[in-house]
């Protein structure tokens, strides 16, 4: 069996072009099998911006160059996640449009195939099990905090999922 990989901070952002965003299938970690952005933990020192596009930068291929004045932050969530040992941790995620950039991105290593697709019609079904609650009405630009609970290696949702909106980060 896998490691179950533990994360408290971390940030992920979707390039956002002509009503598509860009997804990447995931091969492992956090997400493993499912369409994803491009993101990871937040290091010691860093903000969620900078994470961002670090994160962009390193799983494009060290392909797609963005700035952090380029980022709208779109929802912040709060996943509950439990482990096979019953044990639990959460994870807040820092969520983000990014509308200019330079690059393209190609497959590299974790993040494979790297696919436009619509936003009215996202792969849902072979996403992470809450995207498809919080996910649509964000890319639609209404900002919100969300609170998911999440079995073991984030693929089964154990409780509705929870949605608050937001006018404002501050």
């Amino acid at each position: 069996m896998r490691e179950e990989k533990v994360l408290y901070d971390a940030s992920v952002c979707f390039l956002y072009e002509d009503g598509k965003i860009l997804l990447a299938f995931k091969t492992d970690k956090i997400g493993k099998d499912c369409w994803n952005g491009y993101g990871g933990g937040i290091e010691p020192g860093e903000t969620p911006e900078e994470c961002a596009i670090r994160e962009l930068f390193e799983e494009s291929g060290k392909n797609v160059v963005a700035l952090t004045e380029d980022l709208k932050k779109i929802a912040e969530v709060d996943f509950h996640n439990t482990k096979t040992d019953g044990t639990t941790f959460i994870c807040k995620v820092h969520f983000f449009l990014v509308k200019k950039w330079e690059g393209r991105a190609k497959s590299k290593n974790e993040m494979i195939n790297p696919t436009w697709f619509r936003i009215d019609y996202l792969p849902v079904e072979r996403m992470m099990p809450a995207d498809s609650y919080w996910l649509p009405a964000a890319l639609a630009g209404q900002k919100m905090k969300v609170k998911a609970r999440l079995g073991p290696y984030q693929k089964k949702l154990l409780s509705p999922v929870e949605i608050t909106f937001v006018d404002s980060w501050e």
